[in-house]
């Protein structure tokens, strides 16, 4: 099915390259993005796209050409519906949002009702087009917001957000029954939302107190105490390997030290991971080079989180002839 995205504008990739876990994108614009999607009800994993929409067409950002494909599309509905119109960011030339609600409202047939529609057709403008569509999922970031780390059982500072998390499971392509592993699992952010996409989910660290910790956090999780340089796991074990790395300010070890554990781990991931398959690593420096040595580095994006910190994240893929 053709579907049609309105995406978050927080990072300028993250979005579309989210979108690979739920079909192949055919189009894009800012903040915009049209994909073919066998699994439409797949979408509701996303963690970085607005609103999802059935793709309806797409024309010129003009009146002109937006009720000649309002014509071309003659759509009638008995169910109460309204109008929406979304101008990106930068989007310029465009006739005023209100008017452009009026006349797809005047163009579809059936009643309208715009405090409780049953649907909500709606248009993006970006770029130099205007894009619409039927909507089918909306308000999808609403509910990372209700899983906050402050409200689970075990917090420590400094973790990553749940939809960022989420994010992160997505790059990996993991689907529902397979197995993803955390060999930096801390209180098990990561974890949670691989097991809310329905991942089998396995979590180590060599902390002790913080397995404990997510044993609380992710009670359903396999937890244990490992050091990620020597994983107690057999040869090719895991369909996902989604990590956030330990870096010096967190675990107060020399620089060099820490070259040795990246190093090691990476070693460790390539080796339990299975072949032509992602491993999705979070570091907080450039270690593309230490990567390379044991991956193919498909993706490379950074984040910047504050002053002081910039996520880098690497999308990496075990070489199938290994």
């Amino acid at each position: 099915m053709k579907l049609l995205f309105e995406l978050s504008g927080e990072h300028p990739t993250l979005p579309f390259a989210e979108l690979e876990c739920v079909g192949r994108i055919t189009d894009r614009r800012t903040r915009v993005a049209v994909a073919e999607c066998p699994d439409p009800a797949a979408t509701d994993r996303l963690a970085l796209t607005h609103t999802v929409m059935e793709y309806l067409g797409e024309c010129e950002p003009t009146a002109d050409a937006l009720a000649a494909l309002l014509d071309d599309l003659a759509i009638e509905t008995d169910r109460p519906f309204a109008a929406r119109v979304k101008v990106v960011d930068g989007a310029a030339g465009h006739p005023p949002q209100l008017s452009l609600e009026r006349l797809i409202g005047s163009h579809v047939r059936g009643p309208v009702s715009l405090k409780s529609p049953e649907v909500v057709f709606r248009a993006v403008i970006s770029e130099d087009r205007c894009y619409f569509g039927r909507v089918l999922v909306g308000g999808l970031r609403s509910t990372y917001e209700e899983r906050r780390p402050i409200t689970r059982p075990f917090f420590h500072p400094g973790v990553m957000m749940p939809r960022m998390a989420r994010a992160m499971v997505n790059l990996s392509l993991v689907v529902p029954g397979e197995v993803m592993y955390d060999p930096f699992c801390g209180t098990g952010g990561m974890l949670e939302e691989g097991r809310l996409v329905g991942a089998r989910i396995l979590g180590s660290d060599a902390d002790l107190f913080m397995v404990r910790g997510a044993e609380r956090n992710v009670p359903s999780a396999d937890l244990l105490v490992a050091d990620a340089t020597a994983l107690p796991a057999c040869d090719a074990s895991f369909d996902a390997v989604v990590t956030d790395l330990p870096y010096g300010q967190s675990v107060c070890i020399k620089a060099e030290s820490l070259n040795r554990l990246y190093e090691g781990s990476l070693t460790e991931i390539r080796r339990v991971l299975k072949d032509g398959r992602r491993a999705v690593v979070i570091a907080h420096r450039d270690i593309r080079e230490i990567a390379g040595r044991h991956f193919t580095v498909l993706q490379y994006h950074e984040q910047r989180v504050h002053k002081s910190l910039t996520r880098r994240v690497l999308v990496l893929e075990k070489d199938a002839t290994d």
